[in-house]
């Protein structure tokens, strides 16, 4: 059973930090221990561990700040999943990575024009499994580590570009495409398309 500074951590990381609406704002410690059912102390834990990785900032006398993402740190999220992802794709061929990949895909497809949260969720499982495909479990903790950025990135590129879900389905069915081609270069190619054109949108929008 997770401890309550662990569901408080998972709760901010993955449900408050990756909502870009939170941007800006300041986190109601009450507010979170009334919705997970935990005291403050356990969610004053997660926010120190949050800090740790500069996801917030602790302001004394104001408590934990959701700063915007700012245009250095898209920049630089989309050249590390640049260069980590580009490493998986020569690694993913002939693996299953690429048909989970293709599965989650399908999925995402039903998934146009709904929640841009649950769509997102679904890349972040696309590219996830991309990484997997390693088998380098310090990597995969690395990019996991990446997944509230990521999701809170993704969701404001979706709110910003009008058409950006059919998009992402096209890019993401020329890296999977590739793949089952075995064409590590063309995969290459689509994961740098993919993610620059993500940084594009945020950065001009």
């Amino acid at each position: 059973m997770k401890s309550g500074r662990d569901r408080a951590y998972e709760f901010l990381r993955n449900t408050v930090l990756s909502d870009p609406a939170q941007q800006g704002s300041f986190i109601s410690e009450q507010d979170v221990a009334d919705r997970i059912g935990v005291s403050r102390t356990p969610i004053r834990e997660a926010l120190l561990m949050l800090a740790a990785e500069d996801l917030v900032r602790l302001v004394p006398k104001k408590g934990a700040y959701i700063a915007p993402v700012s245009g250095r740190e898209i920049a630089e999220l989309m050249e590390l999943r640049g260069l980590i992802e580009r490493h998986a794709a020569s690694c993913a061929v002939g693996s299953s990575a690429v048909g989970r990949m293709r599965e989650t895909l399908a999925r995402q497809r039903l998934l146009v024009s709904s929640s841009e949260g649950e769509f997102i969720e679904l890349d972040h499982e696309f590219h996830s499994a991309l990484v997997a495909a390693t088998g380098n479990q310090l990597m995969g903790r690395m990019y996991e580590g990446l997944r509230a950025r990521q999701i809170r990135c993704g969701v404001a590129a979706l709110v910003r570009a009008p058409g950006r879900q059919e998009a992402v389905l096209a890019e993401h069915e020329a890296i999977v495409a590739a793949l089952e081609a075995g064409d590590v270069e063309a995969a290459s190619a689509a994961i740098t398309h993919h993610l620059e054109t993500t940084r594009q949108v945020l950065l001009t929008s």
